[in-house]
């Protein structure tokens, strides 16, 4: 198949490249960055530019088989930040990817939304797909959002559609900038030896998969005939504080903390339920995060500290 990737070039993407390419699909990458260094492009149609520019993506959907749409202009620390751009960008954006499916005639759209966030605040754990949302930050609000409309446009055209609930990936080329991304965050600021920035007291409980895990999910799902939604992540709970210690631990170094006031958006415990994918994709999250974390610091060991 000929699968247009959206957001190629970054984090998730650049793994999803590699799985897609792995099980013999042709990948074409839309991506508004230039093509990163660690990653080999060999048989990629790499585009440059934004799934936002109508010209740019019709030319990238052209013999296009599935879409694959993991592009996003905002992460849940920013998207409050700028509400009104995180729906002109995210919302209307992908209204545009979907039309630019019908105009082209692609017939089926895998979606990466938001596991951590389109639920919001939980009774129980683990969450499964049919659990209320409600969702306490924009970004959730505008990822369940697109998953609305996406099930709305592929009843009244005709294509298949599957949203992707991801929990909290990490792994090997996850940035440090601390805006998103706690495990890359932390290896970042134990190696420069500064103490690490917490929201709250450390209790907030998330479900952390690794990338690659998630990465052999997406490429299971452009072939798979499922539709709807479905959680994907590892159905282990830790803590802020539980990641950042074993973090330190496999490191060998002490860890010091600095305690923010935590935020309003924060969900404060989110496990998902990945029975449906088990069902639906024969997937599950075959990395342990002792094993994960491992794999990253090799993977980190390889670069110098920024």
């Amino acid at each position: 198949m000929r699968v247009l990737l959206t957001g190629g070039n970054g984090f998730i993407g650049s793994h999803v490249v590699e799985a897609l390419r792995a099980a013999g699909h042709h990948v074409v990458v839309l991506d508004i960055g230039e093509q990163r260094p660690d990653l080999d492009w060999s048989g990629v149609t790499y585009v440059r530019g934004s799934f936002l520019d109508e010209a740019t993506l019709d030319g990238a959907l052209a013999g296009v088989d599935c879409v694959v749409h993991a592009a996003s202009t905002s992460v849940p620390a920013t998207s409050m930040r700028d509400p009104v751009g995180d729906v002109e960008q995210n919302l209307v954006g992908t209204l545009r990817v979907a039309l630019g499916m019908v105009r082209h005639g692609v017939r089926r759209i895998v979606y990466l939304s938001s596991g951590g966030t389109v639920y919001g605040v939980t009774g129980s754990t683990p969450v499964h797909e049919d659990h209320p949302c409600r969702p306490i930050s924009g970004y959730g609000v505008v990822k369940l959002a697109c998953e609305h409309y996406l099930r709305v446009f592929s009843k009244v055209h005709g294509f298949s559609f599957l949203a992707l609930r991801a929990s909290n990936p990490y792994g090997p080329r996850q940035a440090a900038s601390g805006v998103q991304g706690l495990v890359g965050t932390t290896i970042h600021r134990l190696r420069q030896g500064v103490p690490i920035d917490v929201r709250g007291d450390g209790s907030a409980v998330r479900d952390y998969v690794y990338i690659r895990d998630l990465a052999v999910a997406v490429s299971s799902a452009v072939t798979s005939p499922a539709c709807g939604v479905m959680n994907i992540g590892s159905g282990v709970g830790l803590s802020v504080r539980e990641v950042i210690e074993a973090v330190a631990g496999a490191m060998g170094v002490a860890a010091e903390m600095n305690f923010e006031p935590a935020s309003p958006s924060d969900v404060p415990r989110i496990v998902l339920d990945c029975s449906k994918a088990s069902t639906g994709l024969s997937w599950t999250a075959t990395t342990s995060f002792d094993t994960g974390i491992r794999a990253t610091l090799a993977h980190a060991a390889t670069k110098s500290p920024l």
